[in-house]
């Protein structure tokens, strides 16, 4: 169990190599002004809006004041990309990770962590901010969420592109805030899915026809199957046409290292499970999911989260997504019908 430090006033440097819009820096000032006064805060905001900048305001804040700033996630891959990013912005402060299998070191100014670390901080967080809340194996277990709750002596700051209706109702509630920002921070149109219906062997077809495309263009892509095996099958099926590519999901024990290639240029495609639905930001990334109509694997979030993935760069605002089924479901509609409703806010 992490010993909690004594608070310390200190000296915070925030560095980000862009300006935040008008949108983002009244969102910020709100979240500081909602944990001056015991607020607990809600960032609802698109994929691509700039969710985890809106947060460096108030980690500041509480840093300058001496106090302890957690931040958890539920997957191990976006806690080590977080930490790069925010030792970045944070560059004269201690910014330590911990994760299974990386928990040697448990103090610093910002602990980057997994929701499963919690259990080892005591009334530990002056603030703790919390991103993809509705991402598994978070959403939905109890235990997690009493593991967060035990964690904090503070105010804390929930973000996600795609809460569920109980958590708006929660935080609709007294003492809490909702804020939202319905636009990415280029001001573009977020990418909106096309839907395709077609038998398995043509859809293999036709992500072959995009990707001989793509390439030639010299674009990037991912690929998600809605499975381990769908996932590697695919894999097997694309290779010998595309060699300059690989697969990963949660049971591939190099995944790290097969990303950093890919984020390298080593290779230009990947076939994926959800395990990279969240939390990867790639230039000129183009999108299809194969079997998008599997239900129980593809809600109305996890496709909102993968189409998300495409137009995030200001240099590259767009990019193809493709939903492809045999039949269309209600949450393939559902997501692109929110796509659609976010763009009208431009």
């Amino acid at each position: 169990m992490a010993e909690p430090r004594k608070n310390i006033l200190t000296q915070v440097d925030l560095c980000l190599k862009y300006s935040l819009s008008k949108e983002q820096r009244s969102i910020s000032s709100k979240i500081i002004s909602n944990y001056i006064n015991k607020i607990d805060t809600l960032v609802y905001a698109v994929c691509g809006a700039g969710k985890t900048e809106l947060s460096f305001g108030v980690i500041k804040h509480v840093l300058e004041h001496g106090g302890q700033v957690g931040f958890a996630l539920p997957r191990r891959d976006v806690v080590i990309e977080l930490y790069w990013r925010l030792k970045e912005a944070f560059p004269n402060n201690i910014v330590t990770a911990v994760y299974g299998q990386h928990t040697s070191k448990l103090t610093g100014d910002i602990i980057v962590l997994t929701t499963h670390q919690l259990y080892r901080y005591e009334k530990y967080f002056d603030l703790i901010v919390m991103d993809e809340i509705d991402a598994f194996p978070y959403k939905g277990d109890d235990v997690l969420n009493a593991m967060f709750v035990r964690a904090r002596r503070g105010p804390c700051v929930l973000m996600s592109a795609t809460p569920s209706d109980a958590v708006i109702k929660e935080y609709s509630k007294s003492n809490h805030d909702i804020v939202e920002l319905r636009t990415r921070f280029h001001k573009k149109d977020i990418p909106v899915p096309i839907i395709k219906l077609d038998s398995k062997f043509f859809q293999r077809a036709f992500i072959l026809k995009k990707m001989k495309e793509w390439n030639k263009e010299g674009k990037k892509c991912f690929i998600f199957a809605s499975t381990i095996e769908e996932c590697e099958s695919l894999y097997s099926f694309i290779h010998p046409f595309f060699k300059d590519g690989e697969y990963v999901h949660s049971k591939r024990v190099d995944r790290p290292e097969v990303i950093k290639r890919f984020k390298d240029g080593k290779t230009w495609y990947l076939v994926t499970t959800s395990v990279l639905e969240r939390g990867v930001t790639i230039k000129n990334l183009q999108v299809v999911v194969y079997g998008a109509d599997v239900e129980g694997i593809y809600d109305k979030a996890t496709l909102i989260q993968i189409a998300g993935r495409a137009g995030r760069k200001i240099d590259a605002p767009d990019g193809d997504v493709f939903f492809l089924g045999e039949k269309k479901t209600k949450s393939m509609q559902e997501a692109v019908d929110e796509i659609k409703y976010c763009n009208t806010y431009l």
